[in-house]
């Protein structure tokens, strides 16, 4: 097939800037995986060490655990009874269950709350009357009425060990850390291949983002839930405000923009249910990406114009357009046989394998950035790389739906609702399903046919080196539109509350959860 040279032009034009656009994200993610894997050690820190956290009741600071909910009666009593069994002074802690539901959440966190304090554990039932703001309106209005010095923040499908307040507390000793994170573990990643797939998202997420940007001195974020804030630095950043999706990053650069510095503990962990359907992730993932551009929209101009270093104003910049990828890659993906295509009408076609280097290099980065996170779990090699590959996919899978969000951040004026991520817990079937969002089950479909029809162009007409690639996005978009899950049966709720995450290592540090 042979294109008109202005459209083969104009092909060529756009897939050199999605590609120059794309490969500082991808390169960008092996640079903090380099500067995470020389790690940063700061004793009695990074591992959550108790000195300075045991003694008498009177000289531990009040701790606050809010715990925000919004219909989640598949969890909600797992969570209460979890969290009732921190180990900390009766007296100096308060549990505030701040309730939003409509359904029977209500119930069941009513009953469970009266049975911890009539065993003496001083938790509260909290209703609001309504949802406004979502999360950062509850978490906002719960803190107004707390007593704590600190708050301890815990979504519905996370369940904290006993001795996660004693080890994040300690580094709060310096008086400038306005924020304590943990890292998420997972409590179902063996359920299926896209919850293992998740997992490994994760964890490159945390063992490498977050510990990249706290090596290097950047801003990192408060990831929603598992943190600990000091009191005075929400206040300070001007408390949690609901003009964006993200309320977590929007108050952790305000509140690191305000003077407060950030640890983030690699060694301590807190296990959390992973998503187990295509449709729960990416309601998640459409919310975290709307959210974070709309975080940026908000706070790149202050932070450009503020008095912190060059690497930190380009360090955030990518954190909160990071994004972006999405819609790159979607329209990566979309070019691939036409700008194969081009480049033979316009003569050019011993260039392609130039074009299929660099995106060989684009895909081996990210590929690396996933086995590494794998490797620091100690997984095995003969799963992880197959299970690095379909994260790839599933990356690849997510563009679809997310990039339709990340348009909506960036467009001023659009207020979506929050839209929680539904939890399974130990129920037989979700309580709470996903919603449908008008538009993105055609865009599935369209995005996969095109794929195929590629696939089958691409083998006539002799584009054979576009073959890997063209199978990656079809497999991605495919896995996404048709809703299948492989891999192993899923882990009974027992079995799984039970399994005890394995042992981390990084930087040459080991620890466990």
């Amino acid at each position: 097939m042979i294109l008109p040279a202005p459209v083969a032009w104009l092909i060529l034009g756009v897939t050199a800037i999605t590609l120059g656009l794309l490969l500082p994200f991808a390169f960008h993610r092996l640079h903090l995986l380099r500067i995470a894997a020389r790690g940063r050690s700061i004793p009695g820190l990074e591992s959550g060490d108790m000195a300075g956290v045991s003694g008498t009741s009177d000289a531990l600071p009040r701790v606050t655990v809010q715990l925000p909910l919004y219909n989640e009666a598949a969890v909600v009593e797992r969570l209460l009874d979890a969290v009732a069994l921190l180990d900390y002074p009766r007296d100096r802690l308060e549990i505030q269950v701040l309730d939003d539901s409509t359904d029977e959440t209500v119930a069941r966190a009513r009953a469970r709350t009266e049975k911890w304090r009539s065993r003496g554990i001083r938790m509260e039932h909290l209703r609001r009357g309504s949802r406004d703001g979502f999360k950062a309106g509850a978490l906002q209005w719960g803190m107004e009425r707390a007593r704590g010095e600190f708050f301890l923040i815990l979504d519905a499908d996370f369940i904290p060990d006993s001795d996660l307040i004693r080890r994040l507390l300690p580094s709060f000793r310096d008086r400038g850390v306005g924020m304590v994170q943990a890292r998420w573990d997972h409590l179902n990643e063996e359920a299926s291949l896209l919850t293992r797939c998740q997992a490994l998202l994760l964890d490159a997420h945390f063992f490498f983002e977050q510990g990249g940007r706290y090596a290097t001195g950047c801003f990192l974020n408060f990831n929603g839930t598992a943190g600990m804030w000091r009191r005075s630095a929400l206040e300070e950043a001007g408390g949690w405000s609901s003009d964006t999706l993200t309320e977590d990053l929007d108050v952790s650069y305000r509140a690191q923009m305000a003077g407060w510095r950030f640890v983030f503990l690699s060694g301590v962990g807190v296990a959390a249910e992973l998503p187990e359907s295509p449709r729960a992730l990416e309601v998640q993932q459409k919310r975290w990406a709307q959210g974070g551009i709309q975080t940026g929209r908000k706070l790149l101009g202050p932070l450009w114009r503020g008095p912190w270093s060059l690497r930190v104003k380009m360090e955030g910049t990518v954190h909160l357009l990071g994004h972006l990828a999405h819609p790159l890659t979607l329209g990566l993906g979309v070019l691939l046989l036409p700008s194969a295509v081009a480049r033979e009408s316009l003569g050019l076609r011993g260039l392609l394998h130039l074009d299929l280097m660099v995106f060989t290099l684009a895909t081996l980065s990210f590929l690396t950035f996933y086995v590494s996170a794998g490797r620091v779990r100690r997984r095995p090699w003969r799963r992880l790389v197959p299970t690095a590959v379909a994260t790839l996919a599933l990356g690849v899978g997510l563009t679809a739906p997310v990039s339709r969000s990340v348009l909506r951040g960036l467009r001023r004026g659009v207020a979506d609702p929050f839209l929680r991520t539904p939890k399974q817990g130990q129920e037989q079937a979700p309580i709470y399903a996903a919603p449908s969002i008008r538009g993105d089950g055609l865009l599935r479909a369209v995005l996969l046919t095109w794929m195929l029809a590629c696939i089958g162009l691409a083998v006539h007409w002799g584009y054979l080196g576009s073959l890997p690639f063209l199978v990656l996005f079809t497999f991605g978009w495919g896995w996404m539109a048709l809703g299948r899950q492989t891999g192993a049966e899923p882990e009974s709720p027992a079995k799984a509350a039970r399994r005890q995450p394995e042992a981390v290592t990084l930087g040459g540090a080991s620890s466990g959860a």
